[in-house]
């Protein structure tokens, strides 16, 4: 099963962590972007959009589910993050570049592990812990999120 339908399944029920729910979309973004990435090296630029402006959707959901009051400095850093992947995805897509995309392939990886690590830690709904927990994950990713 892809990370899409795990998603939809968990949402559905009702039964999921909104952490685990986060997991998933990081998932699905990684995958959208290893697609791309086959998609480039066949030359498929039609597929390649695709899977990119899929990738761009899901980071874009990420983003708008922050709250950057409650959130305080994770989720400026969060927000700034994902800005960050969804303007090298755009650059990826106009250089055709495979090295952009491996690079926040390994970003969202990352964040990824961090996001498991809480989700391992935490069972409590309330989003301040979530969010607090994550800082030090969030300021690590941070140091390399280049383009």
């Amino acid at each position: 099963m892809d990370a899409r339908t795990a998603y939809r399944r968990a949402d559905a029920s009702g039964r999921c962590h909104p952490v685990h729910l986060v997991v998933l979309l990081y998932e699905q973004a990684v995958q959208d972007l290893q697609r791309a990435m086959v998609a480039m090296r066949e030359g498929d630029i039609e597929r390649r959009t695709k899977e990119l402006d899929h990738a761009l959707l899901v980071i874009g959901q990420l983003q708008a589910t922050l709250d950057l009051v409650r959130g305080g400095e994770v989720a400026r850093n969060l927000d700034r993050f994902y800005g960050v992947v969804s303007a090298s995805l755009m650059e990826a897509q106009v250089k055709g570049s495979s090295t952009i995309l491996e690079r926040q392939i390994g970003n969202l990886l990352s964040l990824r592990e961090a996001w498991l690590e809480l989700e391992k830690t935490h069972t409590s709904e309330e989003a301040p812990t979530i969010l607090d927990a994550t800082a030090d994950a969030a300021g690590t990713a941070r140091a390399d999120w280049s383009a």
